[in-house]
């Protein structure tokens, strides 16, 4: 059954990309626009997600980003984003418990500002996760403690962009493929065997913009849809080196209804390890529907 929702999810994402359109011209396209689309959204879900995951009032991201750079028109750009991730629990007095705190510095670099062509870009990033505990790790029933454990990793990540416009879709288009890596000296010892160092890093976004709209005005997508996929390599729960268990998968659909300004709908599938720190021994198998914030206009 998981392979045939891999296979489903796979087949979806080669469907909408139709990366071949070039369009002629993507000059309103810049670093802050590839920077919003790469450090993701601010989210808040509503308490009806399907599927394993433990229940929950709500979870929401914020992710706020301070740009770094010289000027509108610079091909360098660093962006600090203190990101947070916090869970509130279905339990007696509504617990939010080890949130996930990630700041990171990220550098952008557009290797090249010709207008009528794709445009390629680098970045790489400095990141730290960690819950803010600083309990055991495991209980004495050799279980990780999961509510006063202390979790913390730190990491680099490099990769690159491709944008694009899809001239058939009217949509702009976003490639990503990147590599993380968590030196075993910048995390704890107890994560050794247990979480992976090593992570190979896609994803895919496309932004669909009003039937009427020109690609050389500015304007809000109508629909996105963001397909993200992720291997984990290296010693990891004695897995098999192939084994479907080191892939996490998720597509995210985001509707902008016209009455709202700068906060629309989504409905996110998710399946794989848990993203939230000292939570990354569990299996998810998620729907689940909020509302998301998108600022970015085109």
């Amino acid at each position: 059954m998981k392979r045939l929702q891999i296979t489903l999810l796979v087949l979806i994402f080669i469907r909408i990309s139709g990366f071949g359109q070039v369009g002629d011209s993507i000059s309103g396209l810049g670093l802050i626009e590839l920077a919003e689309v790469n450090q993701g959204n601010s989210y808040f879900t509503s308490p009806t997600d399907i599927g394993n995951i433990e229940p929950l009032w709500f979870e929401v991201n914020i992710v706020p980003n301070f740009y770094l750079r010289k000027s509108k028109n610079s091909r360098l750009m660093g962006v600090f984003t203190p990101q947070i991730i916090l869970r509130m629990y279905q339990e007696r007095s509504y617990p939010v418990r080890t949130p996930s705190y990630m700041p990171q510095i990220t550098i952008y670099y557009m290797l090249n500002d010709n207008v009528n062509s794709r445009k390629f870009s680098l970045f790489g990033r400095y990141a730290h996760h960690s819950n803010g505990q600083d309990g055991d790790f495991f209980l004495e029933s050799g279980e990780i403690n999961l509510k006063s454990g202390d979790f913390a990793a730190n990491y680099i990540e490099s990769g690159l962009i491709l944008t694009n416009i899809n001239t058939q879709f009217n949509a702009y288009q976003f490639f990503k493929t990147s590599i993380e890596i968590h030196p075993q000296s910048w995390s704890g010892e107890e994560l050794k065997g247990k979480y992976s160092n090593v992570r190979w890093h896609n994803s895919f976004s496309i932004f669909k913009l009003p039937a009427k709209s020109s690609l050389r005005t500015k304007k809000k997508a109508d629909i996105s849809v963001k397909g993200e996929s992720t291997w984990m390599f290296g010693e990891l729960n004695n897995w098999n080196a192939v084994s479907f268990e080191r892939l996490n998968l998720s597509l995210t659909f985001y509707y902008h209804p016209k009455f709202l300004e700068d906060i629309g709908l989504f409905a996110q599938y998710y399946h794989g390890s848990d993203y939230y720190n000292i939570y990354f021994s569990h299996r998810l198998d998620v729907l689940r529907f909020g509302l998301m914030t998108e600022k970015l206009r085109f």
